[in-house]
């Protein structure tokens, strides 16, 4: 039983080469939280990080190209809430920002996420 724990805490930190990593995993990110009327705060927190499958293959019919994207995304979230320093009078201190549980491969939801597209 000791041994199946000690193997557990091991796997948990053993070292990936992020490089070669393809998936999709919770890990640690620092960002610079702001909004008007307010100093900027660095938060780390979790969030996802990876590289998810996408192909395309063509097709006979319109659009002549079948397309399979997928990013990495959150699964489960919790919210944390931080006050920005500095704030004006009358402006509310207070900034929520998502901390990712668990992340996944999936279609990347507008609601959610900044999904960038060509024109």
């Amino acid at each position: 039983e000791r041994l199946d724990c000690l193997f557990f805490q091991l796997a948990r930190v053993a070292p990936v080469d992020l490089r070669r990593f393809v998936g999709c995993a919770v890990r640690e990110f620092t960002f610079l939280a702001r909004k008007p009327g307010c100093g900027a705060l660095h938060i780390t927190t979790d969030a996802c990080w990876g590289r998810c499958e996408t192909w395309e293959k063509p097709v006979v019919e319109p659009p002549f190209v079948e397309v399979h994207q997928r990013v990495c995304t959150y699964n489960e979230t919790r919210t944390a809430s931080v006050r920005l320093p500095g704030c004006s009078p009358g402006v509310e201190p207070t900034y929520s920002y998502p901390v990712a549980r668990s992340c996944h491969c999936g279609v990347c939801l507008t609601s959610t996420t900044e999904c960038l597209t060509s024109a």
